[in-house]
């Protein structure tokens, strides 16, 4: 799943409150699998610590060296300096840590089956065991500077569509045009709006339209969502749509173009929209300003699945616990120690760097999956704010 973020300045983006109502039923499921864990008399196998006194390395300042990885710097830290490390509820997490051992880094192997396992312990066996197997990393950009960076927000959208046209539905969602790959870069959005020659090669190829070209615009800013589509026959189905190519075009944020015509100083997602309600007739200004156009295959889904789209590591992002990373920085199945506090929300927890974006950029960045919904948008949306990083890699 590849997405941007919406930007609330000229250089950076606003999009994903790691407890939204939207998604209480998941985290009631969550919180009771995590007493019946704690509650769990399986004993764990013999390799695996059984309780917190079983910690076997001391929480001394350690004496390894820093690894470089890609554009980041690695450099050892104790367990202690995690902050929160005590609090989380780390089976939470444990859900999107098996989802990256369907296919985990070469480093990650003997560990998974132990991963798998540790499913049914206690959250005080898993820190254990955390302990004894794993070194935290504190990353930091491999040029030297601050080791704080940048936390924003993503999410799935969930929008009403229809299989068919008409004047309450006009915005089309492509699949790729069979000429895409012989044609770098593919039509400008607004080529694709104004000339023939695009429009005859997508005739055919739409998957579905929305009422509002704004929330297609979304929906591809995010890179996937969830539709209620209304059939030919007057039925409902519950589809997701999901990344499949881009036309390979920079990408522009329309916030950005907003601030820097003076329009707005709001570049938010509801403030874009109420400008885009009083300027009608500058709205196709705004949605060329950004001509990057992305194209989707669809999936089936059922109402019950609370799980996310398929991040770029190809396993399904978990909401609160899934990351975007800059991938030459943090590769993909790696666990991380996030902690970032602002105006949104104050995170200090386990997550998995599971995707990526292409505004996601630089040693300590990353772009927090806030789940599917009105709801999560909203986080999503007005979440930019301070980020620490700590990798988690075997010892």
């Amino acid at each position: 799943m590849v997405h941007h973020t919406i930007a609330t300045s000229t250089t950076s983006a606003s999009r994903a409150s790691s407890r939204m109502s939207s998604m209480r039923r998941f985290w009631r499921v969550a919180g009771i699998v995590g007493i019946l864990a704690g509650c769990a008399s399986t004993p764990l196998p013999p390799d695996l610590p059984s309780a917190p006194s079983a910690v076997a390395p001391t929480d001394e300042v350690p004496s390894g060296p820093a690894i470089v990885q890609g554009r980041s710097r690695w450099v050892p830290v104790r367990w202690s300096d995690l902050p929160g490390f005590e609090a989380d509820a780390l089976h939470e997490a444990w859900n999107a840590w098996l989802r990256s051992c369907e296919r985990p880094p070469a480093a990650w192997v003997a560990l998974c089956p132990q991963v798998r396992r540790l499913s049914i312990a206690s959250a005080d066996e898993q820190r254990a065991w955390m302990r004894e197997k794993l070194q935290p990393y504190r990353v930091e950009p491999l040029q030297g500077g601050a080791a704080e960076g940048l936390l924003t927000g993503y999410y799935e959208p969930v929008l009403e569509a229809s299989r068919q046209p008409g004047p309450q539905f006009v915005a089309p969602l492509f699949r790729p045009p069979a000429t895409l790959a012989s044609r770098k870069p593919w039509y400008t959005r607004q080529e694709i709006d104004t000339l023939p020659e695009p429009r005859s090669q997508l005739r055919g190829r739409e998957i579905a339209w929305l009422a509002d070209p704004l929330d297609a615009l979304v929906l591809q800013i995010q890179g996937s969502g969830r539709l209620r589509v209304t059939e030919a026959d007057g039925s409902v189905r519950l589809v997701r749509v999901a990344y499949a190519g881009s036309n390979e075009q920079p990408y522009r944020s329309v916030g950005g173009w907003l601030l820097q015509q003076g329009a707005i100083r709001d570049a938010s997602w509801p403030g874009i929209k109420a400008w885009a309600r009083d300027n009608p007739q500058r709205l196709n200004d705004l949605l060329w300003s950004n001509p990057r156009v992305v194209f989707f295959r669809e999936e089936p889904l059922a109402e019950a699945d609370v799980g996310g789209p398929r991040g770029a590591q190809g396993v399904p992002l978990t909401a609160g616990r899934s990351i975007a990373v800059d991938k030459d920085s943090i590769p993909y199945g790696t666990p991380v120690w996030l902690a970032s506090s602002g105006p949104v929300t104050t995170l200090q927890r386990l997550v998995l760097a599971q995707d990526t974006g292409s505004a996601i950029v630089g040693a300590v960045r990353a772009d927090y999956f806030a789940g599917s919904g009105a709801e999560a948008g909203d986080i999503a949306g007005r979440l930019k704010q301070p980020l620490r990083l700590w990798a988690l890699w075997p010892r």
